[in-house]
Order: C-alpha cells, then sequence, then structure tokens
C-alpha cells in the first residue's frame, strides 16, 4: 500500500511540474486555460477507465453464463452486444466533451 501511495505521489508530482514551470508565464500573459486542458484529459481518461471496467465485467459475465449454459448463448450474445454498444457510449460522450474543452483554448 506504501508503494501505490509514493507511485501516485510522484505521478501527481510529474503531472504538475510542468504547470508550475509555466506559471510565470501565464501570469504575466494573464491566461488561465490550463483548466481546458486538465478537463480535456479527465474527461477522456475517466470514460475510459469507466468503460473498460464495464466492458470487463460484462465479457466476464457473459462468459461465465455461457460456461453454465451453453443453450442460451445466442440469446445472452444479443444482451452482451446491445451492453457493450450503451457502456462504449460512455467513452464517445467523454471524447465529445474532450473535443469541446479543446476547441475553446485558443490556438
Amino acid at each position: 500500500m506504501r508503494k501505490l501511495g509514493t507511485l501516485i505521489l510522484w505521478a501527481l508530482v510529474l503531472c504538475l511540474a510542468p504547470e508550475a514551470a509555466l506559471a510565470a508565464d501565464e501570469a504575466a500573459a494573464g491566461s488561465s486555460l490550463w483548466g481546458y486542458g486538465l478537463g480535456a484529459g479527465l474527461a477522456v481518461g475517466l470514460a475510459g477507465l469507466g468503460c473498460g471496467i464495464g466492458q470487463g465485467l460484462t465479457a466476464g459475465n457473459t462468459t461465465a453464463g455461457i460456461a453454465r449454459n451453453p443453450g442460451s448463448a445466442g440469446s445472452m450474445f444479443v444482451n452482451y452486444i446491445l451492453g457493450m454498444v450503451l457502456i462504449e457510449s460512455i467513452a464517445i460522450y467523454g471524447l465529445v466533451i474532450a473535443f469541446q474543452l479543446v476547441g475553446k483554448i485558443p490556438g
């Protein structure tokens, strides 16, 4: 558990180091647009994380169900594909939000 905490701490340090280095330039320019980039990254990252967990659980449970009752594979497959499509839509929503946030950053 201690190693995980150390890993998370160093990941935060490495993610925030460029922000600290560029803070003087942003303060001089009066710009505070770094939140859009951070929000876009979090939108895609958290949506991807949620989709990965959801798809893994769905695939595992469907496979276990088909292994227990092979005769129901046809009806389970239809529900499996429908579930995967709905889970994947969450990632697409995250990507759309990220594109909208990145579009607000002047180029």
